[in-house]
């Protein structure tokens, strides 16, 4: 009731737009299938996001308010190299979750040869943002096991396509194999999580996915955003009138 409320001031206030209290977020995972995710790594993060998904501390997440949430998820490694796994889907209640659940198990990763091309990734997630249904706010999970190593950087992407409303959360899969990785932490840090209230989850390699991407997921769909979200959004339309 209290978000309901919220809404419907900053509606008076004209702040928001009608439509944009369809969902109170589009949350958005983007999964690392680059040629150093091998098959059974995928397997395990593939599962590890399902079983992250129907979690109960998630499930009672996601239905924390009376506004539901869109999810949508991709693949994504080389260049050219992005396939959508879940496109935008509102859930409203556990049969809409369970869809979405479901339709990731049966999901097949798309190739296996290409390299980590994170700019691109985040690209193709701003066009996804484009097409998303209105919500209070928009996040992105990029999640990775290795630094961008084709194609221009993230700095880039954040550049050339609209992210001024999206968040971008880190999920760093910290199985390093080579040297060059070693500092995967630090670099999601620095130069992936973008925006406001970005932080960085940790997996302590492929088997420990499942209960960093629960952690994210709670964290994400929490509401303490609402008075941050209410108090500026009424800043800036009594300035309007000064």
């Amino acid at each position: 009731m209290m978000l309901r409320f919220v809404l419907v001031t900053l509606l008076a206030l004209g702040a928001l737009p009608a439509q944009a209290i369809e969902c109170r977020l589009a949350l958005l995972l983007a999964m690392d299938v680059s040629s150093s995710v091998d098959e059974a790594e995928d397997a395990l993060q593939r599962g590890g996001m399902v079983a992250a998904l129907t979690a109960p501390e998630v499930t009672r997440a996601f239905f924390s308010s009376d506004l539901p949430v869109a999810l949508a998820v991709y693949e994504w490694s080389g260049r050219y190299n992005q396939k959508v796994l879940l496109d935008w889907t509102l859930i409203n209640n556990q049969s809409d979750l369970l869809f979405a659940a479901q339709t990731l198990a049966a999901s097949v990763r798309s190739q296996t040869e290409f390299p980590t091309a994170m700019g691109y990734a985040l690209g193709y997630g701003a066009g996804m943002f484009k097409r998303a249904p209105p919500c209070l706010r928009q996040i992105l999970d990029m999640a990775g096991d290795g630094e961008n190593n084709e194609g221009f950087p993230p700095s880039s992407a954040y550049k050339a396509f609209p992210f001024d409303a999206v968040t971008v959360n880190g999920l760093v899969i910290n199985a390093a194999d080579f040297e060059a990785e070693t500092n995967l932490i630090p670099y999601f840090q620095n130069e992936v999580i973008h925006g406001p209230g970005a932080f960085t989850e940790v997996a302590q390699g492929f088997d420990d996915y499942e209960r960093a991407m629960r952690r994210k997921l709670e964290r994400e769909l929490a509401m303490q955003a609402i008075g941050a979200l209410y108090k500026h959004q009424r800043e800036t339309s009594i300035s309007r009138f000064k």
